[in-house]
């Protein structure tokens, strides 16, 4: 992890490349947890996180697994998660409150796990809960890049989905 000062240089001069947990459980429900920092801080998003320097993306993808779900690497098959595409999210703020946007790089991945929404991690959310697609896209509390994955006409190609 960086110093403050020398993360605020890195997000307001680069893009963050993260990874996006689409985590099913076993009846397709999504799970969603509420946002404790900025940016999208208090909606509803899946869980996720940066992938960090010299951090091979399998390696940034089991260090997720921990720290967002509490699931040890050896507790799920990581060839079996399906990779769904890259996207772009843009915000207008960032997680130092300064005056400059973030803008992330993201791999989305699709995993199907079962887990309990009161042993979850508390550190990026407050709360969690699982929602179907339907409900997803419905929910003005969920924020719009969570519903990206969800919407059929804009994943006709997620090589590139360049909308703010």
């Amino acid at each position: 992890m960086l110093p403050l000062d020398m993360f605020k240089t890195v997000v307001a001069s680069t893009p963050l490349i993260s990874i996006d947990l689409i985590t099913r459980n076993k009846q397709q429900q999504v799970l969603l947890g509420k946002r404790l920092n900025k940016p999208a801080q208090g909606c509803w998003f899946v869980p996720g996180g940066r992938i960090l320097k010299d951090e091979s993306i399998e390696n940034a993808f089991k260090r997720l697994l921990k720290a967002e779900l509490g699931i040890e690497e050896q507790k799920i098959n990581v060839h079996k998660c399906v990779f769904k595409g890259i996207y772009q999210h843009f915000y207008t703020d960032n997680v130092a409150g300064s005056n400059f946007g973030t803008h992330y790089i993201v791999l989305a991945y699709e995993i199907e796990v079962e887990c309990f929404l009161n042993v979850l991690p508390k550190d990026q959310h407050s709360n969690y809960k699982w929602l179907s697609e339907k409900s997803i896209l419905i929910d003005n509390s969920v924020h719009k890049h969570t519903k990206w994955y969800f919407q059929k006409e804009k994943n006709a190609d997620t090589s590139f989905t360049n909308e703010n």
